[in-house]
């Protein structure tokens, strides 16, 4: 393996006047969804956080003609915002906006969390492979609430079964790498609630052109800041083979003394450069400063040590449009640049749910969101029009 790049110690920041500049800044926004927007891809289920499985360079897979994807699912009937708390994994396939449900993707008693949270997937196709990254958070056994997050990895063997697909034969999981207080926030939290919770969650793999070395990025605090408002995107390096020896490295970027949380970081490489996305939302921004809408956010480097600059020159990449401020959330940027979220709070009418539980209920989608694609150039980046 070719030697390693050397991580700056210097981490990136998302500065409060980058923030502050979104306010003047007008950049397309994403479509306000409709009834014909919310279509039922599994009934029964509540669906949000998704990703697609990926081949080891970062490429969407296709199998005959469908696309893997991991969904997080909770039962219907489940109150939306206690939907985290009994969250697993489903393996679906999509094809055209036509979902296959495959089932949980792990098996029951395989997961040492008391839940599934999200993470990404890796397949290789020379040894029809799948390795799952993700969070488990909770520990098996749990009695009470817990927002406890540890990331681990499994490993099984990609299966097609009619048209269908399947993954058996999932390793024991391991944690890849464990928080160590120092440089990131070591997350056990019993009591809060989301978006006000600390992070150590949502592995992300990649693996650098540069170096052939394999990365994980995810959602982290920052134990040193003397802000609640300490999010940051962590960093762990893999130095042995298939995905293992990971080492804790600083973080990418830090959100810290501005926003609480950096979730679901992706990281893709076009033009010679490197792009960061993450999502986050209004309410997690610190109130003592500037805050952003809820949408997709990003920044753009040379190299994977950095400095990275905002794009846009705030971050902000794609937001809710500003008569339904929640009402699509949590997006997955594919390596083909189309972007994938979830249908959240949708049809309010400028009503705040928060002060609306019976509207929230209803108006909760819990779906898959109508995609869209953005482009790059530069340090610019947006949504274009199909």
């Amino acid at each position: 393996m070719p030697e390693s790049i050397t991580i700056s110690r210097i981490t990136s920041r998302w500065l409060p006047e980058q923030v502050a500049a979104i306010a003047q800044q007008q950049v397309p926004a994403i479509p306000v969804i409709g009834a014909a927007d919310v279509h039922d891809a599994l009934p029964g289920f509540q669906l949000w956080d998704c990703w697609t499985f990926e081949t080891p360079q970062g490429a969407t897979v296709v199998l005959d003609g469908w696309t893997p994807w991991v969904v997080m699912c909770a039962p219907r009937d489940v109150q939306p915002d206690l939907r985290h708390d009994i969250a697993r994994l489903r393996l679906m396939l999509e094809r055209d906006c036509i979902w296959r449900d495959c089932g949980f993707l792990l098996p029951e008693d395989l997961n040492p969390g008391s839940r599934e949270w999200a993470g990404s997937t890796v397949y290789d196709a020379a040894s029809g492979r799948v390795t799952l990254f993700y969070t488990a958070t909770g520990r098996r056994g749990d009695t009470g609430r817990s927002f406890e997050q540890r990331l681990f990895q499994t490993s099984g063997k990609l299966e097609l079964a009619g048209d269908m697909v399947r993954v058996t034969d999932w390793s024991e999981p391991v944690e890849s790498v464990a928080a160590d207080g120092q440089t990131y926030v070591i997350v056990n939290q019993t009591v809060g609630e989301p978006g006000f919770i600390k992070g150590f969650r949502d592995p992300f793999h990649f693996r650098d052109p540069a170096d052939g070395a394999d990365y994980l990025l995810f959602t982290a605090s920052d134990p040193a800041s003397s802000s609640s408002f300490n999010g940051v995107v962590g960093l762990a390096r893999a130095s042995g083979p298939g995905f293992t020896g990971w080492t804790l490295l600083p973080p990418v970027v830090s959100a810290a003394g501005v926003n609480n949380e950096m979730e679901r970081p992706v990281l893709r490489v076009h033009g010679g450069r490197y792009y960061l996305f993450w999502s986050t939302q209004r309410r997690t921004f610190d109130p003592a400063g500037p805050t952003g809408p809820n949408g997709l956010y990003g920044m753009v480097a040379e190299r994977l040590a950095g400095p990275w600059q905002p794009l846009n020159g705030t971050g902000l990449v794609a937001p809710n449009p500003a008569e339904e401020p929640v009402q699509t959330y949590s997006w997955w940027v594919t390596d083909e640049l189309e972007v994938a979220g979830f249908i959240d709070f949708w049809g309010l009418g400028g009503l705040d749910p928060a002060l609306h539980p019976g509207l929230a209920l209803k108006q909760f989608g819990g779906v898959p969101a109508p995609r869209f694609r953005i482009a790059l150039d530069g340090e610019t980046a947006q949504i274009v029009s199909e």
